[in-house]
């Protein structure tokens, strides 16, 4: 098939686009799991197949030391082809930096040929880059003086990062809508092992309560949810029958985390185990009953969707998802404690009107909702707008 689209451009937009979305490839195993901003991508090109503005659309190879063949299994579920950097410098008209932050000697020439470039940024960069300078740690995103068009990214970054995109990449920032699908979960649900399957079982007598926050930066540990556990805990010593805190091991060693844990009841009575990183899919299905979450200027996560998507009560302080869940706001762990035994007391009789809320709020999330489809478009369609 040849891709290849002779520049330059006419002025104005092409009447048919083909967008690509670059992701991060390298050499070995990679899974769709290891963070959000892999079925982000995937998500983005759902919404792109679906807009009247766009002809193809395309994943890019970038960033590590992948090449397309190296993905064919990572990308499994992807309903796009996957090109590589070279392809898409003569094949596409638009290219949305998204997983892998592009070369700025490439995103020039890409210019030049009048293509037009978006960085989609769906990391709170504000608090990843000053930890990592602060910290002496490796570098978060790259200050290259790429010449963007536009800079779009999600609502939950307003307060932190849409003025720092703004006077680092000096250019427009627009807020996107934050799109989610069933697609990547329920495929690997289908993959479960025989026996388990993913969805809450109501009729326990006392609760495993499942803790995910990566625990790789500020805006999302387990620090408030493991205190929200313990305030439960201490409440009603018959709530809980297990506390799972994954992506912890590599904490338990450190003195004060160490500290930290072992001065709580629910480590003290033996009810708390620290865990690796697992897929949320598969630990649910045989482990959890209750997921225990908390942010920091980060309210719209996957693991939130995947939670409310199977049923499961989730305890959380984000403003960004509606009417649904067990809210408490803040920092304020007493308040998570008295959220999870609400939940408690109250889920299994209103589990259908719980149901009910979050499927409702999810259809909005969808990348295929018209909605999004419009907005993502118009978004498109500005980049060609007369200045």
């Amino acid at each position: 098939m040849n891709l290849e689209r002779t520049p330059p451009y006419p002025s104005g937009q092409p009447r048919k686009l083909r967008v690509g979305v670059s992701i991060y490839v390298r050499k070995g195993e990679q899974s769709v799991w290891e963070n959000g901003i892999y079925q982000n991508c995937i998500f983005l090109v759902m919404l792109l197949m679906r807009s009247p503005l766009v002809e193809a659309t395309y994943l890019v190879a970038g960033g590590g030391d992948g090449r397309p063949e190296d993905a064919r299994n990572f990308l499994a579920d992807s309903p796009v082809p996957l090109i590589d950097m070279e392809a898409a410098a003569t094949t596409l008209d638009v290219m949305i930096e998204m997983s892998a932050q592009l070369d700025r000697e490439w995103v020039v020439a890409f210019r030049e040929r009048g293509g037009k470039i978006v960085s989609m940024r769906v990391g709170n960069d504000y608090v990843i880059d000053i930890e990592r300078m602060i910290f002496d740690q490796s570098h978060g995103l790259l200050i290259t003086a790429a010449p963007y068009h536009e800079v779009w990214t999600l609502a939950e970054y307003e307060p932190t990062c849409v003025p720092y995109y703004a006077s680092t990449f000096r250019c427009p920032v627009r807020v996107m809508p934050h799109l989610w699908s069933p697609l990547v979960l329920e495929r690997e649900a289908a993959r479960l092992p025989e026996g388990l399957s993913f969805g809450y079982r109501p009729g326990r007598r006392r609760w495993r309560a499942g803790i995910f926050e990566p625990n790789i930066c500020m805006v999302k540990t387990s620090f408030v949810p493991l205190l929200s556990c313990e305030a439960a805990h201490r409440a009603n010593p018959d709530l809980l029958e297990h506390v799972w805190a994954y992506n912890t091991f590599h904490l338990k060693e450190h003195v004060s985390f160490n500290g930290f844990a072992r001065s709580l009841d629910i480590v003290k009575h033996g009810l708390t185990s620290f865990e690796g990183r697992f897929p949320f899919c598969r630990v649910v299905a045989g482990d959890v009953d209750a997921v225990v979450s908390h942010h920091w200027e980060n309210a719209q996560n996957y693991v939130y969707y995947e939670a409310l998507y199977g049923g499961y009560p989730l305890i959380h302080n984000s403003h960004l998802i509606g009417e649904c869940g067990y809210r408490y706001h803040d920092f304020d762990c007493e308040e998570g404690g008295r959220a999870l035994q609400r939940a408690f007391a109250g889920h299994d009789t209103h589990l259908d009107a719980y149901r009910r809320t979050a499927n409702a709020f999810l259809r909005g999330l969808d990348p295929e909702n018209e909605d999004n489809v419009r907005i993502y478009s118009d978004a498109l369609a500005a980049l060609y707008a007369p200045a």
